[in-house]
């Protein structure tokens, strides 16, 4: 006998209780009486609002449902926004239904377009090359000539990033009409610096070079004229400070980027997406490093490479070599926490470093004991192997090398142990790791100190009266 299964029925109530994991697929019932069916989840934000593919009216939809109380004005504005993309003639999903439905939530359902890449997919192909390539230009001028029409027809996004465009065949669509705002036509300089600085504040640092050029390209595309390169760059570099400060917060929180956990025994702050694949890893990290390819063993830390589900990991324990030592690091931030934070910092500025994984810390209630950093592995080769002494480095490495340490330069970040095992070439890139001693500092007096070490230390990886110390010399930021 066959078994008959029905997709449960549900309310807002019920997508409210079931937090970051509904079940799929579910139906609702929308106030004209038809049902709509969740197959696939794209976003949850959890007692917010679910994001998916769904069925409707024998339709494929992007159903964006808003299940908070009182979500009902997110809802009107998200159709508001949407509309006045299409009143102004820009490119955007058409609306399919937009209604409330049972137990207090409301729907909006736009057009679903199966082949659709987010722009910033699209860019992530590019990203890793050199700074203001024809590809990666590609990618960037559909959306500032879309930003211009924008701003001409007096709208902007209060949410501007990459993620708010998505790629169609050749067509550039804009989405998330919830952050769309009318402000007036055209907008004014100040408010269109701010909003072309909140899109460039998202690329990687390394892009500020090319300021100038991309700027140009969307007064070009008929956008708001006047706006000067040092107000823009001030827009950028504000937007990317509040970026930082958030994520860096986020980071040790639980929020949909990372799972984290507080007991009176034991911290641990793990990447959302990852935490399946690492669960068992992190079950008994001390095991699973022992069973590892050691790469360090020290008195301070211990660092492996260890297997796991989708690729190797490094695995970095920082140890207690004694009490002495134990009570000296108890009360502060340990060395993994610190360089959990810089990883995220500098790839939230772009400059290329292993992702990081998870973060433990054994606590004994406030107090800190051993620790752990868990990162992505990088199969790069150290500088220390890849480049000859003899030479000045190849092209793509030249460009790569004066790039990272212009960028680092202008963050006013110093690694603090630049020895060139330390640096690794993969994916046509310089990768930064052992970030323990990594920092940005605030002021330019610390930062040219600590920038006279680095320096020093880079140079005393090959031989003082070798051609490749001589072209760094040329060619690295001077004190």
């Amino acid at each position: 006998m066959s078994v008959v299964t029905h997709t449960p029925l549900l309310d807002a109530a019920n997508l409210r209780q079931a937090g970051r994991d509904p079940e799929v697929p579910f139906r609702i019932t929308l106030a004209e009486g038809k049902e709509l069916t969740m197959r696939r989840l794209l976003r949850v934000l959890p007692g917010k609002r679910i994001v998916g593919e769904a069925e409707y009216a024998g339709l494929r939809v992007l159903a964006k449902l808003f299940i908070a109380v009182g979500s009902e004005r997110h809802w009107q504005q998200e159709k508001a926004g949407v509309e006045a993309l299409h009143e102004a003639g820009l490119p955007t999903p058409d609306i399919v239904c937009s209604s409330p439905f049972t137990g207090g939530g409301f729907a909006l359902l736009t057009r679903f377009f199966p082949d659709a890449v987010s722009l910033i997919e699209r860019w992530r192909d590019v990203a890793c090359l050199p700074v203001a390539a024809p590809e990666a230009l590609a990618v960037l001028k559909p959306v500032l000539e879309i930003l211009a029409r924008m701003h001409q027809s007096g709208l902007k996004q209060d949410d501007l990033h990459l993620g708010n465009f998505l790629c169609v065949d050749q067509s550039l669509l804009v989405i998330d009409g919830d952050s769309v705002q009318r402000v007036g036509r055209p907008l004014s300089i100040e408010a269109a610096a701010g909003n072309l600085g909140m899109l460039l504040a998202q690329l990687p640092a390394a892009w500020d070079a090319q300021c100038a050029a991309l700027l140009k390209s969307y007064v070009e595309a008929n956008g708001i004229a006047g706006i000067r390169l040092d107000m823009l760059q001030a827009e950028i570099n504000r937007v990317r400070a509040w970026r930082l400060k958030d994520f860096l917060a986020k980071s040790v929180r639980d929020c949909t980027l990372f799972e984290v956990s507080t007991s009176a025994s034991k911290f641990s702050s793990v990447r959302r997406m990852s935490a399946g694949r690492l669960s068992g890893l992190l079950a008994n990290l001390d095991n699973q490093l022992d069973k590892g390819l050691r790469l360090k063993s020290g008195n301070t830390c211990t660092v492996g490479r260890v297997a796991s589900p989708d690729g190797d990991v490094v695995v970095k324990r920082y140890n207690l070599k004694n009490t002495a030592h134990a009570l000296s690091r108890m009360w502060r931030p340990s060395r993994a926490w610190h360089s959990w934070r810089e990883g995220h910092r500098l790839g939230l500025f772009g400059i290329a470093t292993p992702l990081p994984l998870a973060l433990v810390e054994e606590r004994f209630g406030p107090l800190r004991r051993r620790a752990w950093l868990v990162n992505e592995y990088c199969p790069g080769e150290s500088l220390a192997v890849h480049l000859s002494p003899d030479a000045v480095p190849p092209t793509a490495e030249a460009q790569a090398i004066a790039s990272l340490f212009s960028t680092l330069h202008r963050l006013r970040i110093s690694h603090g142990d630049l020895k060139a095992t330390n640096l690794l070439w993969h994916a046509g890139q310089v990768w930064l790791i052992d970030l323990d001693a990594c920092t940005q500092h605030r002021s330019d007096d610390a930062y040219r100190k600590a920038w006279r070490r680095d320096r020093a230390r880079l140079l005393r990886n090959w031989p003082a009266n070798s051609k490749l110390v001589a072209w760094l010399q040329e060619h690295l930021p001077r004190v």
